[in-house]
């Protein structure tokens, strides 16, 4: 059984790479730009271009796909992008697991579980909710996994956003109004590997049990990475005028239920005294 990861050179994408070959399965990879680090096949898609994505299917005859592709608010790429590939893998017959995204949500509710319905509100969460509806309607047997921040091995955005306003490299603040629930990259990889290689099908809540603030999770890096927390700059995102929901908690408990995987908590897995990172 051959999957195809879809994104395969972005954070998620590495981390799925690198569990699946570790584990002995047959995996292919897609990149946009540059291909990631490491030998496989690796090939080179634009979600734009339909004979392209036709071309890599061909190569590939994946049984399976996972679409871990970030094209962040770009409709073609995030919205028309995954609605093609929907599209292509319902009429090949190829099982498709598409990653979503936390911002399909507007936070008027207190807490979301797999039965709500997207209510998006700013451009990138109304591109996710496109693709996520589009697979949804086109195959019965897809498998939509609505996550949140992605943290872990210090290279996320998080991460290095943290390192950088503490240096005073970059300008911004981490606000303390704006809440998710951080998941570890290497727990959603496996989660992910194990949806795809089972029968399940449906929306699926991969996010940490902790619903922390942005600057919560800051102070969690920096006191992991050995940072002085009171060096990052604060902020409210009600005051900045930047769109987005402010408190959107992922209710992953149904989910958590069926998994074998263990999806832990931002307060657990940025312990300073971990040695995963």
């Amino acid at each position: 059984m051959t999957v195809l990861i879809v994104g395969g050179s972005g954070f998620l994408g590495v981390e799925l790479t690198r569990q699946g070959r570790s584990a002995g399965l047959e995996t292919a990879t897609t990149f946009h730009l540059h291909p990631g680090e490491g030998a496989g096949a690796w090939h080179r898609l634009d979600l734009r271009n339909s004979a392209n994505l036709q071309e890599v299917l061909d190569a590939v005859s994946p049984r399976a796909v996972i679409n871990a592709s970030s094209g962040g608010a770009e409709w073609a790429v995030t919205a028309e992008g995954g609605m093609r590939l929907a599209q292509v893998a319902a009429q090949r017959g190829i099982k498709l697991v598409h990653v979503s995204s936390d911002a399909v949500f507007s936070g008027r509710d207190d807490l979301y579980d797999e039965t709500f319905l997207p209510d998006p509100v700013t451009p990138y969460g109304a591109a996710k909710a496109a693709a996520e509806t589009a697979v949804r309607l086109l195959s019965a047997g897809a498998v939509v996994a609505r996550t949140s921040l992605i943290i872990g091995h210090g290279r996320s955005e998080h991460e290095r956003m943290v390192h950088a306003l503490a240096a005073g490299t970059r300008d911004g603040a981490l606000f303390t109004d704006d809440v998710r629930c951080p998941v570890h990259v290497g727990d959603l990889a496996a989660a992910l590997w194990e949806l795809t290689l089972s029968d399940a099908a449906g929306v699926f809540h991969l996010a940490g049990p902790d619903a922390v603030t942005r600057h919560e999770l800051g102070t969690l890096i920096a006191q992991r990475d050995g940072i002085d927390a009171s060096l990052l700059p604060t902020g409210r995102r009600a005051d900045s005028g930047l769109p987005g929901g402010l408190c959107v908690r992922l209710d992953s408990r149904v989910t958590q239920n069926r998994l074998a995987v263990r999806l832990r908590g931002a307060r657990e897995f940025l312990r300073r005294q971990n040695p995963d990172r």
